[in-house]
């Protein structure tokens, strides 16, 4: 009977356990998205980059958009899947948001996202993001 209940304590822990894909192993808030048609087609709601920032392999945006409290806006980071041959190599990124909230207020928020999937070859790479005209230099 010990066995039996031990067992199923622990079945429980394991299947307990979530698994979050939005979170990633570098503790950064979001993955980057790699595709040109998400690049091309996703939500380009109006929002305003103030400062880029780049902690290990977590880029950190900070931006402000109009709404109520910004609890149910949909963020992307997306890359255009493109990588310019210049040196050190280009990538193009831009910050997608979808924003339904009505209000007037302006929110400001401050996010990161995973980008050790853009690394390239070499050991350096630069973020275009295409819509704050801000460029950022990743070293890895």
């Amino acid at each position: 009977m010990k066995k039996t209940l031990m067992l199923i304590l622990m079945g429980i822990a394991i299947f307990s356990c979530s698994n979050d894909d939005d979170k990633n192993q570098n503790n950064c808030d979001f993955n980057t998205l790699i595709s040109s048609e998400q690049f091309k087609n996703s939500p380009s709601d109006e929002l305003e980059i103030h400062n880029l920032e780049i902690n290990n392999d977590c880029l950190k945006i900070n931006f402000s958009s109009g709404g109520c409290s910004g609890d149910t806006w949909v963020v992307k980071l997306i890359d255009k899947g493109i990588t310019t041959k210049s040196i050190p190599p280009q990538r193009s990124l831009k910050l997608s948001l979808k924003n339904d909230e009505l209000c007037e207020a302006l929110i400001t928020k401050k996010l990161t996202f995973d980008i050790s999937n853009l690394q390239v070859k070499g050991n350096q790479v630069k973020l275009n993001i295409a819509n704050s005209n801000k460029i950022i230099l990743y070293e890895y």
